[in-house]
């Protein structure tokens, strides 16, 4: 369990401060800041279309960061040799790429939780249909407070300890951004204790939950491709499981029954959809928290089949 712990623990450190991942989570904070004003444009209901554009943007950034992530943590330590100092120890094989996957499926969850508290903050304030509608400074407050000070104490961190800005920032500000959240499902836009006004669907608390298991099955596969490829060639690959993943239902689903290939591709890819539920929300359907039992299910009997490929497809690079 030591061992597993350090090499999970080095993994989430080396993902957090690759400059990638800090560049996905400010761009996505961006458009979840400028998405209220983009959506008010709309013939129809603009804070359902800002709830879906929201998990659009959620669900792109969680799996670029799944990919990016998963992909460089042990094909660039093969390609900088690294990885013989570990593989000189006595560390079994499938502890070491449980821990890889643990470390990146921590890096994910982090910033899949600054996303999460960002859409819900969107969500919260709202799109202003009408000129009689006031901005929410409550939302406006509690979110510049939590960031200003993750910024200006990373910002400290980094003069007195030479801690990393960004990664800094990033963990502190999915601490403040949870206190600030949960300060906002108590308040209503009148600075009242009113629980039942904050416009904070537990529906799209569950949409995030399920895109972070999406995310943690392509970030399985992404370590088990750069345990035999190179980073360019699983990035490629990642990227075409995710498109798949997303129209499994019509490319394999509807012909499962008629041709050979449709059924072992639909049993081989991902079917992402099931995590995608943007159209429930969109046409004002509850989701019970059944099916995101059952979603988690899937996702972990997925992850756990590709991580076993993985152990298998690693443990020929013993010798290299």
């Amino acid at each position: 369990m030591g061992k597993l712990y350090t090499i999970a623990k080095n993994t989430f450190t080396q993902a957090i401060r690759q400059p990638v991942y800090a560049v996905l989570v400010g761009c996505a904070l961006l458009l979840f800041l400028i998405s209220p004003s983009i959506s008010m444009y709309t013939m129809s209901d603009d804070n359902k279309l800002l709830r879906d554009m929201g998990l659009s943007t959620l669900f792109l950034t969680s799996l670029f960061v799944a990919i990016f992530a998963a992909a460089g943590s042990i094909a660039e330590e093969m390609e900088t040799k690294t990885i013989t100092t570990v593989l000189s120890k006595p560390v079994p094989r499938f502890v070491f790429v449980l821990a890889k996957f643990i470390g990146v499926a921590a890096a994910i969850g982090l910033a899949h939780l600054v996303c999460t508290i960002a859409l819900l903050m969107a969500i919260r304030h709202g799109v202003l249909e009408s000129a009689a509608d006031t901005h929410d400074m409550t939302v406006i407050l509690a979110a510049a407070v939590a960031a200003g000070l993750s910024v200006l104490l990373a910002g400290l961190f980094n003069y007195w300890f030479d801690w990393k800005f960004s990664s800094t920032a990033i963990s502190l500000l999915a601490g403040l951004g949870t206190a600030a959240i949960v300060f906002l499902c108590l308040f209503n836009r009148n600075w009242q204790f009113k629980p039942q006004e904050n416009n904070i669907h537990l529906t799209d608390v569950y949409g995030s939950i399920l895109l972070l298991f999406a995310a943690w099955i392509v970030a399985a596969l992404a370590l088990a491709l750069s345990s035999r490829f190179s980073l360019a060639v699983t990035l490629a690959a990642c990227v075409g499981v995710f498109l798949l993943g997303l129209i499994s239902d019509y490319v394999f689903g509807r012909l499962a029954q008629q041709y050979w290939w449709a059924a072992i591709g639909r049993f081989l890819i991902p079917n992402l959809q099931v995590f995608w539920i943007s159209d429930a929300i969109y046409e004002g359907t509850k989701v019970p928290l059944r099916y995101v039992a059952t979603a988690a299910a899937y996702a972990t009997c997925y992850t756990g089949g590709i991580l076993a490929l993985a152990v298998a497809m690693f443990q020929r690079r013993q010798a290299d």
